[in-house]
């Protein structure tokens, strides 16, 4: 296949994986707010977490052994949409509808959600690499079109609503908005599901055979091998650290900042009234981030890019602890969502390609798979719930639905935390630089 094609290809694939994401996971907690589970916002990003312990784990298997990896990429879209628009048929009926059923349904999509994280890096670089592309040069930009997918969707919910007007598109202050309501899952299943059928048309990704296996390769524990690897171990062990501090700002800034409303004085700055909008500023960010990780890693090698990301987290706590929607203050809001990108691509997809770099051809799926355990599985599941305690402890809803409270001291207390990671790691993680600086 022609590259410029396969590239194309790849990049549409990309976009649709994170605009599924990206239609709900920053601004959920506000509609949770506002139909009685706000006090469990950090239970629905925990589950996040939780499913991604086991779950993208088991697909790596089924996809190192058994199935095409582009195929369970769209058999999982198509699992994980369908509970999506079941999300909103529930929303649709219920203006407070039953926790049990909904948490249930919302896991159920996240289950099949989660492990395509893993399988869609898994099913790009297995395409790139069997078409004799380079994965550090190439995967990137690829990559940023996943981002600006995220982008895309957080704008539609941000601006789309439907009222007694009809459908259509407002920056100004509008209950309907989709980043306020149900409909925010709707798009996100649509969009799973027209992944699904995408999917369909990638080419193969083959399946290495192999002529005899233990129990332990069979069940893909072999992939937890790597811990027997100094350095690997010390890189997961602090990809689970740092992976505490994910989800934090998907579940609490657009609560946090969509508050301010509850202040008069602060009630309608474009801020408060558009926060899915602001908050969108990380994913540009990350977008550009991006295309700065083959230089950063080919010049200073993993454990200086991770250094970066770990300060970067500093700072974008930080930032949200002393900022405010009005003016000067939106200033350090726009500063924190500046350095997210740096702060999660800088981890994240360094992270990732560090892993496919240093693990065995066979076992790369896994490898895939167990950083998505120690990262979006034990991290954000710990890092979630620690946060969610904390904040239920300085602030609280109001009748109108705002989250309301001591936020700087919540902020203040995760930039410490991600301090403290970021010394550790700088003292006992020491890669070989030959691995590093390619």
């Amino acid at each position: 296949m022609e590259m410029g094609k396969i590239k194309f290809r790849l990049s549409v694939m990309n976009f649709m994986e994170f605009a599924v994401w990206g239609a709900y996971l920053t601004c959920m907690g506000n509609y949770l707010g506002k139909v009685g589970m706000g006090a469990e916002i950090s239970w629905f990003y925990a589950i996040q977490g939780i499913v991604s312990i086991f779950m993208p784990t088991i697909m790596g298997i089924v996809a190192d052994k058994y199935v095409q990896p582009q195929l369970l990429l769209g058999l999982c879209h198509l699992v994980a949409g369908l509970a999506m628009v079941a999300l909103f048929f529930i929303g649709e009926n219920a203006a407070y509808p039953d926790k049990f059923h909904f948490i249930s349904v919302y896991t159920l999509s996240v289950a099949f959600y989660m492990p395509t994280l893993a399988l869609s890096n898994t099913t790009a670089f297995s395409i790139l690499k069997a078409n004799g592309l380079d994965t550090i040069k190439d995967f990137p930009p690829i990559r940023v079109l996943g981002t600006v997918g995220f982008i895309v969707a957080m704008w539609l919910v941000n601006c789309a609503a439907i009222d007694a007007s009809g459908f259509h598109f407002t920056l100004d202050e509008n209950s309907a908005k989709f980043q306020y309501t149900h409909l925010q899952f709707l798009v996100s299943g649509l969009l799973s599901l027209l992944l699904f059928l995408y999917c369909l048309t990638l080419p193969q990704c083959p399946i290495e055979k192999k002529s005899s296996r233990s129990w332990t390769e069979t069940l893909g524990l072999d992939a937890f091998r790597l811990f027997k690897i100094r350095k690997m171990a010390l890189f997961f062990i602090f990809s689970m650290l740092l992976g505490m501090s994910l989800q934090i700002t998907n579940g609490y800034a657009t609560p946090f900042i969509t508050s301010f409303k509850g202040i008069p004085e602060m009630a309608d700055t474009f801020g408060a009234n558009n926060a899915t909008m602001l908050v969108s500023l990380s994913q540009v960010a990350e977008a550009l981030s991006i295309l700065m990780i083959p230089f950063f890693l080919r010049r200073y090698g993993i454990k200086v890019v991770m250094l970066i990301s770990m300060m970067a987290w500093v700072l974008r706590f930080g930032f949200f602890g002393i900022g405010d929607p009005s003016f000067p203050g939106v200033i350090l809001f726009v500063l924190s969502c500046l350095v997210y990108g740096v702060a999660f691509d800088f981890f994240n997809v360094s992270g990732g390609l560090y892993v496919d770099n240093e693990c065995p051809p066979e076992m790369r799926a896994s490898g895939q798979g167990l950083f998505m355990l120690m990262t979006n599985g034990l991290g954000a599941t710990i890092g979630t719930l620690s946060a969610g305690a904390i904040i239920n402890r300085y602030c609280s809803w109001t009748a109108d639905g705002y989250l309301i409270g001591d936020w700087q001291t919540c902020w203040f207390i995760f930039s410490g935390y991600a301090l403290v990671v970021c010394v550790l790691f700088a003292i006992v993680f020491h890669p070989d630089k030959k691995q590093t600086s390619k």
